[in-house]
């Protein structure tokens, strides 16, 4: 029996040739001070000894002004993804609905699940390719305990405009429901509203690093909540021992410079969406649900050619080294109609892509 091709296997072993599209990963943030933070710490050998269970407290400060939130707690976690998992474990129980969306960030639905609760499916993939207000509002039961608002939304780059942030916090408010933010990307976004402005006490925030200063490997992010759920969702953090000391050094170097040098970034992801609209203009079978991105990444509808996304994943590693990710994994019903692409990449790597992606869905096309 054949096995299944291992995309993450095949790219990692040509690290080096590969141009990293698939895991919306950010490849423009400056190196150079976060090489330095991490060669200071490790002539210091600050990894012989277990870091300030809390962690950096100059970091945790910087990162409360960034989010402007000086009443919340913040806590560090290997990654998001870790913080996901401990606050839907801390605050959901079995039978507990949580309204979410189809296309969504699919590891989310999973800690839910987890956790016995199960999502409401609302299905955005139309106009206007995110929640509403209204959607919201109709998918509350007597069984609703939370509202999972991932803005922008992972993998369309779908943004909430201010007034529909405000009409959600305020039926979460209203239901006496929590609110888990997934801001991830919300520094692309052009104008990016945070929820816990509007029900602070019932919102959770959670942030990374790993998209926005460029750091998805050292694997290091939180949550912001209220005091009194933030206690709550921290008798199930597992690093009490802290997390990684070199990642928390690296996130306090990017973070010292990230007001200065974001503004280039931004920029270049624009442009690089612009010269990827233009290719996807000229290959039929094709469209772009969402544009302009509010994150780093969108979808590309592929459901006119006909071709299977998870074979052009592999044509376009295999045959083009560009890896891009199969919407499969993104969502239950709408998955196979799109490819996802992200683009906080160099000039290069985007030229790449626009040379790879009509010559593989050519390709394919034929087949």
């Amino acid at each position: 029996m054949e096995q299944p091709f291992d995309v993450f296997g095949y790219a990692h072993s040509h690290f080096s040739e590969i141009a990293w599209m698939g895991q919306n990963t950010n490849h423009l943030y400056p190196k150079a001070p976060i090489r330095a933070a991490i060669r200071e710490a490790m002539k210091e050998a600050r990894y012989e000894e277990y870091p300030m269970p809390a962690g950096l407290e100059e970091l945790k400060s910087l990162l409360l002004e960034d989010f402007g939130l000086p009443n919340q707690k913040v806590g560090m976690t290997s990654g998001g993804t870790e913080a996901l998992y401990m606050l839907t474990r801390a605050l959901l129980n079995p039978g507990d609905e949580v309204v979410a969306s189809d296309p969504s960030y699919m590891i989310i639905h999973k800690f839910i699940e987890l956790s016995g609760a199960h999502t409401v499916n609302n299905e955005i993939y139309s106009e206007p390719y995110r929640l509403t207000p209204e959607r919201v509002q109709a998918s509350i039961t007597p069984k609703t305990r939370m509202i999972l608002l991932i803005d922008p939304l992972n993998p369309l780059g779908s943004g909430y405009p201010e007034s529909d942030v405000k009409a959600i916090a305020e039926i979460a408010h209203d239901h006496k429901l929590l609110l888990l933010n997934d801001v991830t990307y919300r520094d692309f976004s052009d104008a990016h509203t945070l929820a816990a402005r509007f029900a602070p006490e019932q919102t959770m925030t959670v942030w990374s690093l790993s998209k926005n200063c460029g750091l998805a490997g050292l694997r290091i992010g939180g949550v912001l909540a209220p005091p009194e759920l933030f206690d709550r969702i921290w008798k199930y953090n597992t690093n009490d021992l802290g997390i990684n000391v070199l990642a928390q050094w690296a996130g306090l170097a990017a973070m010292k410079v990230k007001k200065d040098v974001f503004p280039r970034i931004k920029a270049r992801t624009r442009s690089n969406q612009r010269k990827i609209k233009r290719m996807v203009a000229g290959v039929s079978g094709t469209f772009l649900p969402v544009y302009p991105s509010q994150g780093n990444m969108f979808g590309i509808d592929i459901a006119g050619t006909g071709i299977d996304p998870v074979r052009l994943q592999r044509e376009l590693l295999e045959g083009h080294n560009v890896f891009l990710r199969s919407g499969t994994y993104l969502s239950p019903k709408f998955g196979s109609r799109f490819i996802r692409v992200s683009f906080s990449n160099s000039p290069a790597d985007v030229d790449r892509f626009i040379t790879a992606f009509p010559a593989a869905v050519e390709k394919l096309r034929s087949v």
